[in-house]
Parts: structure tokens; C-alpha cells; sequence
């Protein structure tokens, strides 16, 4: 009898494992109990004590510092641009947020073509030692240069304010994603190049089976810092170059003499690139191999 007992004890719990094992496969995830993460307390108020302190230290240089205005005086002579970030009165009085998007899609066209160049040659860089000690030299003279300096080149080339500001970017985020891709690809173990090897690999499976998803890590590293640099760039280039854009704004403000505005923008300025880290991050997290438990 306890052994009739036990042996439809075995086969309940088997229809149990064949159950949450076709969910697992239906799903696409692994049959694991749902934990809902819980948030630790400081990772919520330990940024909000931070932003309150520099409030305060703010409004104490105000008082030192009369041609500073303080917090209130900023939100208060700022705030019609807070509520319509995104009013429209011709070319040369648009809001924050029309002047935020120009930026950003100057930023992601120099972005994106640091990508399409950067890791390709990064990969090769990375591959080749010959080639690699051929460019090397010439990569770690230019990498040092201005952003800047690169701006009357771009002005001298095209003629006009975006595409230089678009130069510009690409020139300057190009270096971080060039150095990462192919110091990825100088790490990756030796033992994958030769099972790539044994199965007789084609150059190009190699590269995208292979080399490229044990270099990712370093490769999403590299994109991360460039997208900082990018946006750090733009903002320069177009308080230089003028036109629609953040960094126009900020000097824009500063003729008319509104240091409250100016403020406002460096604020979002902050904000905007903290979102565009933020998503590089998550994304890093996404694409990368993390072992369970690790």
C-alpha cells in the first residue's frame, strides 16, 4: 500500500516538472518563482537628500552672491518655459523642449555614424596586429584633440552650422567606441577562436557568432561613454555655431542677461544626459550575459 502511495506521489510530481517545464518553453523564460524586487529605502532617498543639499547650498551662495538668483527667483522667472516646453513662435523662439529634441537629433546622427565606423574598424584594429600598430599611433594623436578644434574644419567643409555640429560629434565620439571594440576583441579567449576553427567558420560567422558577443561587453562600454561625450560636444558647438539647439539657448539667455534660464537649462541639460546614460546602462544589462547567482 505505501508503495502505491509513493509511486503516485512520483507521478504527480512529474506531471508537476512536465507542466511548469512546457510554460518555461511556451514562455521563452525558465520555470522560476516570480520575486518581485523589492527597491532599498536608500536608493530613493539618498538621491533626494543629495538633491536637497545642493538646493541649500545653492540658496546660501544666492545670498552671498547677489547677482545669483536663488532657487525660488529661478522657478518662479522660469516657469512659463516649464510649462510649455514645446511653444513654437517662429525659428528663433522656440521652447526648451523644441531646442532639446534639435539637440538630440544632431547628437544621434554623429552617434550613429560613430557606430557604423567605430566598430568596424574597431574589429580589425582589434584582429590585425600589423594593422593595429600601423593606426595606433595616429588614433592616440588624434584622440587627444578639442572637440572644438575639430568645429572650424566641419564649418570650413560644409558650410553649414548642422552638419558641422554633426562632424564634430562623430569626430570626437568615435575614439571610445574605436578603443573598446578592439580592446573586446584582444581579450577574447583563445580557446573561442579555436572551436570557431574546429567548426570551420566562415571570417564572417566568426566575427558575428564569436568575436562580436564576447567583445559586447566592452563594445557596450565604449557606446556609453560616447553617447556622454556626443552630448557633451553638442552642447559646445552649438553655443558656437547657433542655429535651434540647447547650447544656442544657453547663449542666447546669456546676451539677454537671464541667468535664471541659463540655470533651467543646465538643469535639463543634467537631466537629458542622466536619461541618456541611464538607457545605454539598462541596455548594457539587457544585451549582456550575466550568470545566475553571480
Amino acid at each position: 500500500m505505501e508503495r502505491v502511495e509513493t509511486m503516485k506521489g512520483i507521478a504527480i510530481e512529474k506531471k508537476l516538472v512536465v507542466s511548469e517545464t512546457r510554460k518555461a518553453v511556451v514562455s521563452g523564460r525558465p520555470s522560476v518563482p516570480f520575486k518581485r524586487r523589492r527597491v532599498p529605502v536608500g536608493e530613493i532617498t539618498l538621491p533626494l537628500v543629495g538633491v536637497a543639499l545642493l538646493v541649500g547650498v545653492w540658496a546660501v551662495v544666492s545670498q552671498l552672491a547677489p547677482f545669483l538668483p536663488n532657487p525660488v527667483q529661478t522657478v518662479t522667472k522660469s516657469w512659463d518655459l516649464i510649462r510649455h516646453p514645446f511653444f513654437d513662435q517662429g525659428p528663433n523662439n522656440k521652447g526648451i523642449g523644441w531646442q532639446v529634441i534639435y539637440s538630440l537629433g544632431r547628437v544621434g546622427l554623429g552617434f550613429g555614424l560613430a557606430i557604423v565606423v567605430g566598430i568596424p574598424a574597431g574589429l580589425i584594429l582589434g584582429r590585425s596586429s600589423v594593422t593595429r600598430k600601423m593606426w595606433d599611433p595616429v588614433v592616440q594623436v588624434l584622440r587627444p584633440v578639442s572637440p572644438l578644434a575639430w568645429l572650424p574644419l566641419g564649418l570650413a567643409t560644409f558650410q553649414a552650422a548642422t552638419p558641422a555640429a554633426v562632424f564634430t560629434i562623430f569626430i570626437t565620439a568615435l575614439w571610445p567606441i574605436l578603443l573598446n571594440t578592439s580592446a573586446g576583441v584582444q581579450q577574447v579567449p583563445p580557446a573561442y577562436l579555436q572551436v570557431g576553427r574546429i567548426l570551420q567558420l566562415s571570417r564572417r560567422k566568426m566575427m558575428t557568432r564569436i568575436l562580436i558577443p564576447a567583445a559586447l561587453p566592452h563594445i557596450l562600454s565604449g557606446l556609453r561613454v560616447s553617447l556622454g561625450v556626443a552630448w557633451l560636444v553638442i552642447v559646445a558647438s552649438e553655443m558656437l555655431t547657433g542655429g535651434v539647439g540647447i547650447g544656442f539657448f544657453v547663449w542666447d539667455e546669456w546676451n539677454n542677461l537671464s541667468l535664471e534660464h541659463i540655470i533651467l537649462a543646465i538643469a535639463v541639460i543634467g537631466l537629458v544626459g542622466l536619461a541618456l546614460d541611464r538607457l545605454m546602462l539598462a541596455a548594457a544589462r539587457r544585451l549582456t550575459y550575466q550568470p545566475q547567482g553571480g
